[in-house]
């Protein structure tokens, strides 16, 4: 090492960030997605999770699981920018449709509209744990709560995805 303060560029010229964002850039944007049902937000949270990699230049080399490392930091970009901007997404509500959004099925998008509706915390909650595909634990890692905060989530996000996506199922079994 030099010390010449280009250790970010380094890892960048050296392929070690681009064979973490051609490995993971397509399963993280689709997680982004299904926390904030946008495409644009998604792909640019996670593109500035890449950018933090690059700058932290072998500490990012050093983590055990950077794909764990750029999720934590794409949904907390996420949610400095949910708070900073929920009043407006009241005003002008988007949804990108299946075409968006490449590799994402109707059905995810059926659910990402359904979450949509639930709080913040549960729809993050929910969309790591059946779109992230990550375990309680992991869950709870990566939002800092702990086991049982994320169970109860699930649980209660679970109950309130299921009237949003199947308002009559109750009423047609009567």
């Amino acid at each position: 090492s030099h010390g010449t303060g280009t250790q970010g560029g380094r890892v960048a010229e050296d392929g070690y960030v681009r064979e973490v964002y051609e490995a993971s850039y397509r399963r993280l944007v689709a997680q982004a997605y299904a926390v904030v049902a946008d495409r644009v937000e998604a792909e640019d949270a996670v593109q500035e999770a890449f950018a933090r990699a690059v700058a932290a230049g072998d500490r990012f080399r050093r983590l055990d699981n950077p794909e764990a490392w750029l999720r934590t930091v794409a949904l907390n970009v996420l949610r400095r920018r949910w708070r900073r901007a929920s009043m407006f997404r009241a005003l002008s509500p988007r949804l990108a449709t299946a075409s968006d959004v490449p590799g994402i099925s109707e059905d995810h998008v059926a659910v990402v509209a359904a979450l949509r509706s639930l709080p913040f915390q549960q729809r993050e909650t929910l969309a790591l744990f059946y779109l992230g595909d990550l375990s309680v634990q992991e869950i709870a890692a990566t939002l800092g709560v702990a086991d049982g905060t994320v169970k109860s989530r699930l649980t209660r996000g679970r109950a309130a995805l299921a009237a949003v996506l199947n308002p009559t199922l109750e009423a047609d079994r009567g």
